[in-house]
């Protein structure tokens, strides 16, 4: 486990611990990850599932939520009291690599804004991490174009990646 992590989990959540979407759509607060929170974040998990991720990936992300999440820069997004997203991010052994890790959003509330401001925290926060100067993440066919938005370059793509109709598109940023 990163031993930065606790560092980069203190300047995220200064980054943003309150933000609003649309007025129709209530306020969004933003918090460390719970091991309470596990149930609704596998939820999200859940429904963005085949699409998004591989059925296989579940036990995966379970182990991250019981063993690393609480002390990682693992956050949660709640509307009205409700879990709607989740994500975050670790500081690779070198020091100088951030890695978002199990960014989600509930299905029914793509496109709603709140995947980027999810984004827009972590990456504020691992800017923020003293040493920090890139970030990567690995993501499917499905979404490499929404981090591209941010400036992340595919470095290598993997047909099948996760699993058979799921490609693997690894990315980087240099910040």
């Amino acid at each position: 486990m990163p031993s930065r992590a606790p560092v980069a989990a203190r300047a995220q959540t200064r980054h943003l611990a309150r933000m609003r979407t649309p007025p129709d759509h209530g306020a969004i607060a933003m918090r460390r990850y719970h091991p309470s929170d596990q149930a609704g974040c596998l939820a999200l998990f859940d429904a963005n599932t085949p699409e998004f991720f591989a059925a296989g990936e579940r036990d995966d992300f379970v182990r991250f939520l019981e063993k690393h999440a609480a002390d990682w820069a693992y956050q949660v997004l709640e509307r009205d009291g409700r879990l709607v997203a989740c994500g975050g991010f670790a500081i690779e052994d070198d020091g100088t690599t951030a890695s978002l890790c199990w960014g989600m959003v509930d299905r029914k509330l793509h496109r709603e804004g709140l995947g980027t401001a999810l984004t827009k925290a972590r990456l504020s926060a691992a800017a923020a991490t003293p040493g920090i100067t890139r970030v990567k993440l690995d993501t499917s066919q499905h979404t490499y174009a929404f981090y591209a938005r941010f400036g992340f370059k595919v470095v290598n793509v993997t047909r099948d990646g996760y699993s058979p109709g799921l490609d693997r598109y690894d990315m980087l940023l240099a910040l």
